[in-house]
């Protein structure tokens, strides 16, 4: 996984990012308010729409399996051209990036979750975004559709993937790899030690 700042404020590729963004109109999203303490009961019809589109979350993830990675790239069209900035977008010294339609991991869950729901769900580009875009769900309450975000000291809020259901992840890792699977993902060291949360987005208002 390369190396990303929390915002991703890279000079070069957050100008091609804007130019995007208001081609498709596109931007990032307020953050939602802080769930409250004592949250009204969710009607079961309600639960049932968010569960289906969950589940059509996950569905469309998997038929990104085998897409190129390209750093910068995905939108809610599909995948795109990536490029290369100062530290990403390489592999052995040459840049991908450039050159490679595809998705990188925000890039992917934005795409899953905007076609899924048909445009309702619209999310930034950006993983700390998506982040606080989202509401939290804990572990044990996990269901396709979900974003798991992963983070470290020295790269806060770095990945994230796309819960599959039964403890798998969809994602798209670092240039060089394809969109891959990756079953029983917290149950993975590397991931397990990196986990920072789940989260659930919901319509854009």
């Amino acid at each position: 996984m390369e190396p990303q700042p929390p915002f991703r404020k890279q000079s070069f590729g957050l100008g091609r990012r804007r130019a995007l963004g208001l081609v498709l109109g596109a931007g990032l999203v307020p953050a939602l308010a802080p769930a409250a303490s004592a949250a009204p009961a969710v009607p079961s019809a309600a639960r049932t729409r968010a569960a289906t589109l969950g589940h059509q979350v996950a569905e469309v993830a998997t038929a990104q399996i085998g897409v190129p990675y390209a750093w910068g790239g995905g939108d809610r069209l599909g995948p795109s051209l990536g490029f290369c900035d100062e530290e990403n977008g390489y592999l052995n010294g040459q840049c991908l990036g450039e050159s490679t339609v595809g998705f990188d991991c925000s890039g992917l869950a934005l795409y899953c979750w905007y076609r899924a729901s048909r445009g309702t769900v619209e999310l930034g580009h950006y993983t700390f975004a998506q982040f606080h875009r989202s509401a939290p769900v804990e572990r044990d309450a996990l269901a396709p559709g979900d974003l798991l975000f992963f983070s470290r000291p020295d790269a806060p809020l770095h990945h994230v993937g796309v819960y599959a259901g039964d403890g798998a992840m969809i994602h798209a890792e670092h240039t060089g790899t394809l969109v891959a699977r990756v079953d029983d993902v917290l149950d993975v060291p590397r991931w397990a030690g990196e986990f920072a949360g789940a989260r659930r987005p919901g319509p854009t208002s």
